[in-house]
């Protein structure tokens, strides 16, 4: 039996479609509720593929857009909400008010009055040169922004959209905005429950103590949850602030080790973060770390932001630096060539790398100028590679050891930085991560490997070399220690041979003064007593004897007249 569609005129065919359309869009609806009511990943995927069939046929219909924003949510697909919802991302929003110039000239100067005021007083120039992210952020000035345009559509618009982007913003890294927009959408989900409240009896409120298998007429238990967990959520971010505008505040006042203790809570908290609020604080700890000296952990970091965010042009620039001040020209130059890469890609593009709501530490009208001296550096580089400084790398400064230390001091300074960089150990900042995308977990990984791998060769090429150094100045003290040890071995060689020589001399003439002084004692005798002498002894030989003995005494100063007296008596 054949079906005869009816006539319709043009009004009749448009509500036809329009009712057709209707009852297709309620029905994708219903079955993508209950999909999404089995709590399980892969029903929520087909129930998101169900919206999009929905929202292709009535782009504008609220409840699929509500249902698409929260199924991307717990699909943990962050960036996705925020290219969904960026209209009202704050910061986009002040960002785009400011460059179109439809902010007022009032409203500006304020804007840029208080975005210009540092935390503390900067301790010195180098210190001002920094980047505007040591600045506070003017959440009042994005409150007065938000809510300007929100009082006219805040009863058009549901609040779900600052509930579920504010979710989005603190899981993607966007503390301040989330904060806002979770305080704005709690507040107005609060002015909305008022407003439904109004209009239940009286009896909804009665709570039954007496019948407990009767069901409470209260609202249900969902929105008091959500809220709970937007209180609970609202406070770890505002806790998060607090330590992150401490640090910075110490950061810029000079005071380094205090800096590294507050960005070392937050970044080794039981707590996970974000994945773009933890590069950023990786970023500031490094320019502490180097600020303090301490090289190797000031790599570390670098190595860490990069690995959590490639693009991070303010992370290559500060690694470069490092490595150039250590001497290590070759690393540097590498640096600075994947940086004049990222600036060419970003001119090419006309737009800074990422989405349009990701912050950067740069603007674009910056860039041809960074490019231009970035090019003349490079150059010098290469120059000083060329010429042959490759080798004479500061591996003292890259410990951090004083020149001239020991092999104590370098050991021990050498186990604590293997401990603390080995390759085995470069991916455990991972798991206090919450990575925006779960996808990118393996890049990540390879990311953190490799650096870590090219720090700790670098690492163990220098304790090498200082060991080497170490050695070599311990040798050629024990050489100079023995050398000096037998200098004085042969100084007390010589000491002991002219002590014994006097001595010898000495006796010597001790020796002579006494033969001499017997032979004067006798001469004396003979001479003293000449009258008692026999001269009848004194004969034949003994009398010649005599004789020569007293030519002997008389030239020595006996003048005397006794040869002759004793000649007289042998005639």
């Amino acid at each position: 039996m054949a079906v005869i569609a009816p006539c319709l005129n043009a009004t009749d065919k448009k509500q036809y479609w329009w009712l057709t359309n209707r009852k297709i869009v309620e029905k994708y609806m219903k079955d993508a509720r209950n999909l999404i009511a089995t709590q399980e990943e892969a029903e929520i995927a087909s129930a998101l593929n169900l919206i999009d069939a929905a929202l292709a046929i009535s782009p504008r219909y609220d409840q699929a857009l509500e249902l698409r924003a929260r199924s991307l949510l717990y699909l943990r697909r962050f960036k996705d909400v925020a290219d969904m919802l960026q209209d009202y991302i704050p910061s986009l929003k002040m960002a785009n008010d400011d460059s179109g110039g439809s902010v007022s000239s009032e409203s500006s100067s304020q804007t840029l009055s208080r975005e210009g005021v540092n935390l503390l007083p900067s301790y010195d120039e180098s210190s001002a040169e920094r980047d505007q992210s040591f600045k506070c952020f003017s959440v009042s000035d994005l409150k007065k922004k938000v809510m300007a345009g929100l009082c006219k559509s805040c009863e058009k618009e549901g609040h779900w959209r600052y509930l579920v982007l504010g979710k989005a913003c603190c899981h993607l890294g966007l503390m301040e905005d989330a904060m806002v927009l979770l305080q704005t959408g709690k507040r107005l989900a609060s002015a909305a429950f008022r407003r439904e409240s109004i209009c239940w009896s009286d009896d909804s409120f009665s709570f039954s103590t007496t019948d407990t298998n009767s069901q409470p007429s209260t609202p249900p238990r969902t929105p008091i949850t959500e809220s709970e967990s937007i209180t609970h959520l609202l406070a770890h971010i505002k806790l998060l602030l607090r330590r992150r505008a401490s640090a910075l505040a110490a950061l810029d006042a000079g005071l380094h080790s205090e800096a590294i203790r507050h960005f070392s809570k937050l970044l080794d908290g039981r707590r996970c973060a974000p994945q773009c609020f933890l590069a950023e604080c990786y970023m500031y700890r490094a320019c502490a770390y180097h600020s303090s000296g301490r090289i190797a952990e000031s790599i570390g970091d670098c190595n860490r932001t990069l690995a959590l965010d490639p693009t991070c042009i303010q992370a290559l620039e500060t690694r470069a630096s490092i490595l150039e001040t250590i001497r290590c020209y070759t690393d540097s130059l590498h640096d600075l060539e994947h940086l004049k890469l990222l600036y060419n890609t970003i001119l090419r593009d006309r737009k800074l790398p990422g989405p349009a709501w990701k912050r950067h530490n740069v603007r674009y009208r910056e860039i041809p100028g960074k490019l231009c001296a970035l090019t003349v550096k490079i150059q010098a580089l290469k120059k000083r590679v060329a010429s042959g400084e490759v080798g004479n790398v500061d591996y003292y400064a890259l410990i951090g050891l004083r020149r001239g230390c020991s092999r104590s001091e370098l050991q021990r300074a050498h186990l604590l930085l293997c401990l603390k960089h080995k390759p085995e150990k470069a991916t455990n900042f991972i798991d206090r991560c919450e990575l925006a995308d779960e996808r990118d977990l393996e890049s990540v990984k390879d990311r953190a490997k490799m650096s870590a791998l090219l720090l700790y060769r670098l690492l163990q090429k220098g304790y090498s070399n200082v060991m080497q150094t170490i050695m070599d100045e311990e040798a050629a003290e024990k050489q100079r220690k023995k050398a000096a040890l037998a200098l004085q071995l042969q100084q007390v060689q010589v000491q002991k041979e002219r002590t014994e020589e006097a001595e010898v001399n000495e006796n010597n003439l001790v020796e002579n003064n006494g033969n001499n002084n017997n032979n004067n004692n006798n001469n004396k005798c003979l001479i003293s007593s000449p009258s008692i002498v026999d001269p009848s002894v004194f004969q034949g030989v003994f009398c010649r004897d005599i004789s020569v003995v007293g030519d002997l005494l008389s030239q020595v100063g006996f003048n005397r007249p006794i040869a002759m007296k004793y000649e007289a008596l042998t005639c």
